[in-house]
């Protein structure tokens, strides 16, 4: 289900501008706006401050090593603004996805971390940009836009006060009693509003649109951070593939025969115990014994069934849908066995899907077909039972 917009009707201040003026100016982002520019008004600022003051001090201090210090973190400096700016983003962007950064991700959390990564990165030319574009020229005029809506919209609110000690002149229109000037604040004040809510918008809307230009993360470096993903998600899959091994050798090897050995000792009791109530016990105990060698077996099994490893993912399926107790059609079309991970995942979504269907869909038969398309391994179960139809790609093919 798609999440309905938090600020309106619109999902983007640029779509607000253009649709219904009553509803945009009765929405949230007038004031998402106004908050925008005001915090890029301080942030702006202090941006401007602080990079003259590290300037102007390591340039005096540049015969010290402190000096040298000093100007080496100013890079630092639009780095922190760069983070700061990406998360003021989501002001302008309620319910998108963070912008990407172009910075790798931190190793542990807290400011002290971050300074440490952060000191052997070199900042990107974007980023440097943005930084001195805000520190130069955009808080100019957001605090401009803002400190004037602020402004006007407070004498148009306070009309009939400042009336009541002297004259109050607005657009050409005068009041000298505070009766006179409550329609003077009322139209003033809705004119105003209606001025600064689509000019502080798109100023916002722009600078936003500047800002997601020059501080995301660039496709090159999405790329990157992609292989690097699957690269990692492999890792982690041949991680579960060597601790599954592990557990069901232990399982195999260790606990199953020592039930063997039980079951045979109980049946070799049963042989000698004379009839009576210890007899029932020790045949109690046997059967016990056996329906826990059974459980094991197939705990085994679908840990990682022998016929997935020896046959493939084809075979294993239709020992799936061999168990089912519906008619299960399987409908599989693979040139050569896949990795090992991949029929492992293939598997195990198959079985959980199918299982599905024949715990809770009500249905009388069902179908199951794979493909590969694209270097994609496809798997889709369908039925003819309650629910909707389901399909999802299995992870991408290695190569």
């Amino acid at each position: 289900m798609e999440r309905p917009s938090t600020a309106g009707a619109a999902p983007t201040a640029w779509g607000a501008l253009a649709g219904n003026p009553l509803r945009f100016l009765t929405s949230s982002w007038p004031f998402r706006s106004w908050l925008y520019l005001a915090g890029s008004s301080l942030v702006g600022l202090l941006t401007f401050v602080a990079f003259l003051a590290l300037a102007l001090t390591g340039i005096v201090t540049s015969i010290v090593l402190i000096g040298i210090f000093l100007l080496a973190s100013i890079p630092l400096l639009f780095m922190a603004v760069g983070d700061l700016e990406r998360r003021r983003l989501t002001v302008m962007s309620p319910g998108q996805p963070p912008l990407p950064s172009p910075h790798p991700r931190l190793h542990a959390p807290g400011p002290r971390a971050w300074l440490r990564q952060r000191r052997k990165e070199s900042i990107p030319g974007r980023e440097l940009g943005y930084g001195v574009i805000l520190a130069v020229l955009l808080w100019w005029v957001d605090i401009v836009v803002a400190v004037n809506a602020v402004l006007l919209l407070s004498l148009m609110a306070l009309a009939p006060l400042l009336a009541h000690y002297e004259e109050f002149v607005v657009l050409g229109w005068s009041a000298d009693s505070p009766l006179e000037a409550v329609p003077v604040g009322i139209v003033g004040f809705f004119a105003f509003y209606v001025f600064f809510a689509y000019v502080a918008t798109a100023l916002a809307a722009a600078q936003v649109a500047l800002a997601r230009i020059l501080l995301g993360a660039s496709d090159k470096q999405l790329e990157q951070r992609i292989t690097e993903l699957r690269r990692s998600r492999l890792d982690l899959v041949d991680a579960f593939e060597t601790e599954r091994r592990r557990i069901e050798r232990h399982l195999h090897d260790g606990v199953q025969q020592r039930l063997v050995a039980l079951t045979m000792t109980l049946g070799r009791a049963e042989l000698d115990v004379p009839e009576g109530p210890g007899l029932d016990l020790v045949r109690q105990a046997h059967g016990e014994a056996e329906a826990a060698l059974s459980d094991l077996r197939e705990a085994v099994r679908g840990i990682h069934p022998r016929v997935l490893i020896d046959h493939g993912i084809e075979a294993a399926v239709h020992e799936v849908a061999d168990r089912m107790p519906i008619p299960v059609a399987v409908d599989i079309t693979l040139s050569e066995r896949l990795p090992a991970p991949i029929e492992a995942a293939a598997y195990f979504v198959v079985s959980e899907a199918i299982t599905n269907v024949a715990r809770h869909a009500e249905a009388s038969s069902s179908r199951i077909t794979g493909w590969v398309h694209e270097g994609n391994l496809v798997i889709t179960v369908t039925d003819d039972g309650v629910g909707a139809r389901a399909s999802a790609p299995a992870p991408d093919l290695p190569g």
